[in-house]
């Protein structure tokens, strides 16, 4: 991998881990369309990358990670059934993370589901709260173990999760990232062991790349964050849902034309 594609991947997980239009297909799809998408390398540096992207959130919320033991508890809680989930089917998950037509669909699905939700949890908008239960916890947990497919977006399942549990757009979006820390860095660290366990090795080259590719992503995922909690309390969630339809559709036209970006 360059240094100018690792960058080019950098920018989207920057750009997409905290949005709901799923990060991962996003990558599948830019790795595809770089033609470097069998490589392992690409494969563990899609996921590595991410811990570039949490890190923006503790910068950015620096002061809500020093709080009680409560607080720490609750994202244990949460954090449980993908832990769970993630180990008994990695395989399977690897697998589906193979099919760019899964990413496809899953975008349009998720996009019609946008379309709606504004106003099917309006009433969680304007009399939702801020707290988070141990309950309302487990149960976004629950709903992160539906980001497994690729195409789904972690974090889209995680802030209906949390819209479920009569909290507004921005708390529910604020737990997501917080989420995200623990999420990712397990999965970051599971993929880099599982690398090296495959018998690939890090010379200073893919050290670099690295490097940079968690630099750049988490200089972007800050302006995203940012960015995204502004839009979401404003305007809600149906701009995102056509995004993912016409993504998805595009994707889906030109497989059906012949262009296969699948990963092979």
């Amino acid at each position: 991998m360059s240094f100018f594609e690792a960058i080019i991947l950098a920018i989207v997980e920057g750009l997409t881990e905290f949005l709901p239009v799923s990060s991962t297909g996003h990558m599948i799809i830019a790795s595809s369309v770089l033609g470097i998408a069998s490589d392992p390398f690409t494969k563990m540096f899609t996921i590595a990358i991410q811990f570039g992207a949490i890190l923006s959130v503790v910068v950015l919320y620096w002061k809500r990670f020093f709080q009680t033991l409560d607080f720490y508890f609750k994202l244990l809680v949460a954090f449980i059934p993908a832990m769970v989930l993630g180990l008994l089917f990695s395989d399977a998950i690897d697998q589906l993370l193979e099919s760019v037509e899964v990413v496809a669909i899953m975008l349009i699905l998720g996009g019609i589901v946008f379309l709606f939700i504004d106003n099917f949890f309006k009433d969680s908008e304007e009399h939702g709260g801020i707290e988070i239960t141990y309950k309302k916890a487990l149960t976004i947990g629950f709903f992160q173990t539906l980001a497994m497919v690729p195409g789904v977006s972690r974090s889209a399942a995680t802030i209906i999760g949390g819209l479920t549990q009569k909290l507004t757009r921005k708390a529910a979006a604020e737990f997501s990232f917080f989420l995200a820390v623990p999420t990712m860095l397990a999965a970051t660290g599971y993929k880099l062991l599982k690398f090296y366990l495959e018998g690939n090795t890090f010379g200073s080259h893919e050290v670099a790349v690295l490097a940079v590719g968690n630099i750049a992503a988490f200089i972007i995922a800050i302006f995203a964050i940012k960015s995204f909690i502004t839009f979401l309390t404003k305007h809600g969630f149906k701009l995102f849902g056509y995004y993912r339809i016409a993504l998805g559709l595009i994707i889906l036209t030109l497989y059906w034309f012949g262009i296969d970006l699948a990963i092979v």
